[in-house]
């Protein structure tokens, strides 16, 4: 619509709606007036002529910038808009890429051993586990909230440990039924027992206690229902248990579970069970030519809680377990259970933002039928297990008593870290290893001895 019409409109009817007013005044009131009027009309027509200017240029008049300004900021929108397009296009949208290395020199007096360690390919022991790595994480979130996860560590994965030379920790993918609260957790997926984690970059020692190293499985391979309810995690599924492959004449999978409390802030508790068939060592050195090793049945059950608040950091576990026909004392033959329990605590406290002192007991009750425990089924030198002094029953060893009594097994280390800077801490550990048997064979003179002293450091570098 004309906008001078439309005034003048306005003009008229003002008039028409006081006509006696008009009529009253004199010729010179009345022209003042219309004088007036004009000169608001024209103020009018200029203050909309600058509405219509204003809105011509919206980028200038909302967000205050000038053409050029605004010129650079649509070219860089269109710019994210295509990196978007491109990242998606080549799958690398909500991907994250993170890994660590940790060079660590250890002293084994036993072993009559000290040196660095890294990537080395020597089998697992407490002296020899989860240190020494140099780890790649892929992680992807897909729309919808799919997570993929890949994680590898050449020689020192969970993979390497029961798989032969697999380089893979962890490969898994993680579902939601339904909504975000509720998975579908599949693929190879390392260990929970406990309340150390299997990662260097996550613990605050460099060696893992007595728990962790001889009665926790390694890895899982199988399907697990991962549910999250309030303060509750509840992980609960069946899967093959330190074996990627069931080999032929064993068919069962095991129940395994893990449910998380987080009672506040600062403190929470957690337990774990499994309850099925695993691989039995001590069964499988007594096969005939020809005959099939066979699993046999595991019950493993643990509790474990944490309080970490400020400089303080406090840990504990208890773990109780037992395998059918697994203990390292046959008698004649004839394969007998093996059972065990331990506990383990932790404490540490930052006495300077930069440095934590750490201190940690454990202690596993392992005396019956010479011993054996979750994978341990024969005396063991080096990781001071079984019944010591190279104890044989033969002949000259007929008595079966002696024979079946194991070694109780104790360690106390001590730690001290340093925050380097963001992504490099340095760890040093002392740690003395003890026995209620002659159980650890000291490699310099060939005796055997109860106790051992170790002594390690690292430096682990994370991206």
């Amino acid at each position: 619509m004309n906008h001078a019409f439309t005034l003048a409109a306005l003009t008229i009817a003002l008039a028409a709606a006081f006509p006696s007013t008009a009529r009253a005044q004199s010729n010179d009131e009345v022209l003042k007036e219309l004088r007036a009027l004009r000169e608001r009309v024209s103020q009018l027509e200029a203050k909309l002529k600058a509405a219509e200017a204003k809105s011509a240029s919206p980028s200038q008049a909302q967000w205050g910038m000038t053409p050029q300004q605004a010129q650079e900021f649509n070219r860089i929108a269109v710019k994210t808009e295509a990196l978007e397009d491109a990242a998606e296009a080549l799958g690398t949208k909500n991907l994250k890429i993170s890994g660590f290395i940790d060079p660590t020199f250890i002293y084994n007096r036993a072993q009559d051993s000290a040196g660095f360690q890294l990537l080395n390919k020597d089998g697992y022991a407490y002296d020899n586990g989860y240190f020494g790595m140099a780890l790649i994480d892929f992680q992807k979130e897909m729309d919808g909230g799919t997570k993929w996860r890949l994680t590898l560590a050449p020689e020192r994965s969970t993979g390497a440990v029961f798989n032969g030379g697999s380089i893979v920790h962890e490969a898994s993918v993680n579902i939601p039924l339904g909504d975000l609260q509720t998975r579908l957790w599949v693929g190879q997926i390392p260990d929970w027992t406990g309340y150390e984690m299997t990662l260097p970059i996550l613990n605050k020692m460099i060696t893992h206690n007595l728990l962790f190293d001889f009665t926790a499985p390694t890895a899982y391979t199988g399907a697990v229902l991962d549910l999250t309810r309030g303060k509750w995690l509840i992980r609960a599924g069946l899967a093959n248990v330190n074996n990627a492959r069931k080999t032929s004449g064993n068919t069962e999978p095991a129940l395994i579970y893990r449910v998380d409390y987080a009672k506040g802030e600062f403190q929470g508790f957690g337990f774990t069970g499994l309850h099925g068939k695993a691989y039995n060592y001590a069964a499988d050195a007594l096969l005939a030519a020809g005959e099939r090793p066979r699993d046999t049945r595991v019950d493993l059950l643990e509790a474990d809680a944490y309080f970490i608040r400020g400089d303080w950091t406090l840990q504990g576990q208890l773990s109780w377990g037992r395998q059918k026909g697994s203990a390292i004392f046959h008698d004649d033959g004839q394969l007998r259970d093996a059972s065990w329990w331990g506990l383990s605590t932790l404490a540490a406290f930052k006495f300077i933002p930069r440095w934590e002192a750490v201190a940690r007991f454990d202690y596993l009750s392992n005396s019956k039928n010479g011993g054996g425990l979750f994978g341990y089924s024969s005396d063991d030198n080096r990781n001071g297990l079984g019944r010591g002094n190279g104890f044989t029953w033969d002949a000259a060893n007929p008595d079966p008593t002696a024979a079946a009594k194991g070694a109780d097994r104790y360690a106390l280390t001590l730690g001290l870290n340093y925050l380097f800077n963001q992504y490099t801490t340095l760890k040093m550990e002392y740690r003395l290893d003890a026995a209620s048997e002659a159980v650890f064979l000291n490699r310099s003179d060939m005796g055997w001895r109860k106790n051992n002293h170790m002594l390690g450091t690292s430096m682990v570098v994370s991206f």
